[in-house]
């Protein structure tokens, strides 16, 4: 990449979307992770991986449940959405080797996270879009870990998979250093223009998160990236990496505009038999935006997977 459009590119975004948060959140590496306070006796752990230009507030009215141990990724380069919580450092926190806004080094910050902070063994880790890849790319790396681990992947980036073409013909002509101005374009139209299209029939809570995307990041280089490095991983990942999940759900919108639906069930079709794919009748690529009825009970695990 030239010298020129990088500069152009590490130009600072500011934070445009946060919420309130109780809880403690870590700065891990160029991420943080944070851990919501939660009311009751934690009978079950969530782990939210957010995707490509969102937030982890994706998650959060998703598992409200005051039983519910909910910790949250922020990925590399992106904003920490909170309000009223000073970021600490984490005393189990490692360095990482990979490349920040890549696939691979958020992969380190949720292994990190799942070694050290859940408190019950009802984990589950549900990852959203490119939060599916991350998911894949940690248990590739530590597979072990991830032995007694619920999966949920919603309209998730897999091995193999593909970008849906009306976004392929979007980027294709896209240089470097117009990514900036490509941006201020997208944020000053209406999202009428473009949100029917790739973000489906609207609702409150989707319009709340979805309507400041291109402001998640920190600098516009970090977006160029994650859409090389989703290209790339994809491509270069074999379905293989499916063998490590011990039990899990696909959740497959019945329309995506952003994602290949047909390349995700192709791929997902790959994968052991105690991986459940389910079809949903999601009207876009933001499956549990649209609705949670898809969403597996914490119940639903096989007791066999449990044994």
């Amino acid at each position: 990449m030239k010298a020129s459009h990088i500069r152009k590119l590490i130009k600072p975004i500011d934070i445009a979307y946060s919420e309130m948060f109780s809880g403690r959140v870590y700065r891990v590496g160029k991420g943080a992770v944070s851990t919501r306070n939660h009311s009751g006796a934690a009978e079950h752990t969530v782990i939210g991986v957010h995707g490509f230009l969102e937030n982890h507030c994706y998650f959060t009215q998703t598992y409200d449940a005051p039983t519910t141990e909910l910790i949250l990724l922020t990925c590399s380069n992106y904003h920490i959405p909170v309000n009223g919580v000073t970021p600490e450092k984490a005393e189990w926190e490692v360095p990482i080797k990979y490349l920040e806004g890549t696939i691979e080094y958020d992969a380190c910050i949720l292994n990190q996270a799942l070694q050290n902070l859940p408190s019950t063994r009802n984990i589950r880790v549900h990852g959203h879009s490119r939060g599916g890849a991350v998911i894949l790319e940690a248990i590739r790396q530590w597979p072990e870990l991830y032995d007694d681990v619920e999966v949920v992947l919603e309209a998730p980036v897999l091995p193999q998979g593909k970008i849906h073409p009306l976004v392929t013909m979007l980027l294709e002509p896209v240089s470097h250093g117009m990514w900036p101005w490509i941006i201020r374009l997208i944020n000053s139209a209406p999202q009428s223009a473009y949100g029917q299209t790739f973000f489906g029939k609207m609702n409150p809570r989707k319009r709340e998160l979805l309507s400041k995307l291109f402001c998640a990041t920190k600098d516009h280089l970090t977006i160029v990236r994650n859409i090389e490095n989703i290209m790339e991983w994809m491509e270069r990942t074999d379905c293989s990496v499916y063998q490590h999940i011990r039990y899990g759900t696909f959740l497959i919108p019945a329309t995506d505009r952003v994602l290949d639906r047909t390349a995700m069930l192709a791929s997902a079709k790959t994968s052991p038999t105690t991986m459940r794919i389910v079809e949903t009748g999601a009207p876009s690529h933001f499956v549990t935006l649209d609705s949670v009825e898809w969403l597996p009970d914490f119940e639903s695990i096989p007791k066999a997977a449990q044994a």
